[in-house]
């Protein structure tokens, strides 16, 4: 017997080894093919502004592109944000971008130049509408901010889009009703801090740091828009549909909502690059922005959301045949 035990164990030994080997391969094979020299090459990727997720996401992806293609240079660009980022990747002068639906859309029922070359890389993750005032201010309804100074965002934001719209529901008209201000997230938390601005609006994932980081030194709360007042505003045009209702959860900024969620709104956000991309190289990256969802999401919570089984929900984005090949090759 003293024989045959070691012989069991051995064999049993060389099943487990074999059999970690076989899992460590098909793992391998899902996070980088094998036998592919990575692609190479220049690309741009236009982010947002300063203090905003679209900003954060892109330089943590960046570094995720660099190990897994080390050959690539990813030049990023800020820019004011979702208007801006489709108009440049149908235009050409950025590669990639991430773009909220309401925008990508309003793009398109606008006739944009390009338009029509768009395509989709992934769903990411939910921009929530945040409209910011003093807590100690009387403002408590959107209707209130009739005559406020208010921060809608940089004219190509997807903050302004949503801004006009909202104000429009309300009866206001963002130009002659209230002092209207270009400020995004870089520079409004500061503003409204110092009292030079009555209230701001923002869209972004949860939680956005710049406000995490007003939350430390200044009191406010956020104006709610409930579920009524999100259906008024599908009536607009096919832009508005991309909006839901739902609520901003008590965890987002706590020191703020004190254990309480807020009524709002939000829009998905798409990864968005041009037909004529290489495919294979937007398969790499489609691969590499599914498999970095918990490095990044470690840093950028709302980046935890990226999911492989929604990811492919590109909507109103058709996919691009880099990213479909990659979907396909992962399908269960």
């Amino acid at each position: 017997m003293s024989r045959v035990l070691p012989r069991i164990g051995r064999r049993r030994a060389l099943q487990g080894a074999t059999a970690g080997a076989v899992v460590l391969g098909l793992l391998l094979w899902w996070l980088l093919p094998l036998g592919e020299d990575p692609p190479r090459g220049t690309i741009t990727f236009s982010t947002g502004t300063p203090r905003g997720v679209y900003q954060e996401y892109g330089e943590l992806l960046r570094s995720e592109l660099d190990r897994d293609m080390p050959d690539l240079k990813i030049e990023l660009q800020t820019s004011d944000g979702s208007q801006q980022n489709v108009a440049r990747v149908a235009a050409g002068t950025a590669d990639f971008a991430i773009a909220a639906a309401d925008a990508v859309e309003t793009y398109k029922l606008d006739g944009g130049p390009g338009a029509d070359r768009l395509r989709g890389v992934a769903r990411l993750y939910d921009d929530y509408t945040h409209i910011v005032v003093p807590r100690s201010s009387g403002i408590s309804t959107i209707s209130a901010l009739r005559g406020k100074r208010v921060a809608v965002g940089p004219p190509r934001s997807g903050v302004r889009l949503i801004a006009d719209r909202v104000l429009e529901a309300a009866g206001i008209d963002p130009r002659n009703d209230i002092t209207p201000l270009s400020d995004g997230i870089d520079s409004a938390p500061d503003r409204l801090e110092r009292g030079e601005i009555d209230a701001f609006f923002w869209s972004g994932g949860l939680p956005t740091d710049g406000l995490t980081e007003l939350a430390d030194t200044f009191s406010f709360k956020f104006l709610p828009l409930d579920a009524g007042f999100v259906a008024r505003l599908h009536n607009k045009d096919e832009g508005t549909h991309y909006y839901r209702a739902t609520n901003m959860p008590e965890s987002a900024y706590p020191s703020i909502q004190h254990g309480s969620t807020v009524p709002t709104m939000a829009v998905s956000n798409v990864l968005i690059t041009r037909k004529d991309m290489d495919p294979r190289l937007t398969e790499w990256l489609t691969r590499t922005v599914i498999k970095s969802r918990d490095g990044i999401g470690a840093h950028v919570h709302s980046a935890q959301l990226v999911d492989l089984r929604t990811a492919i929900y590109t909507d109103p984005l058709a996919l691009h045949e880099g990213a479909r090949r990659y979907y396909r090759s992962v399908k269960p």
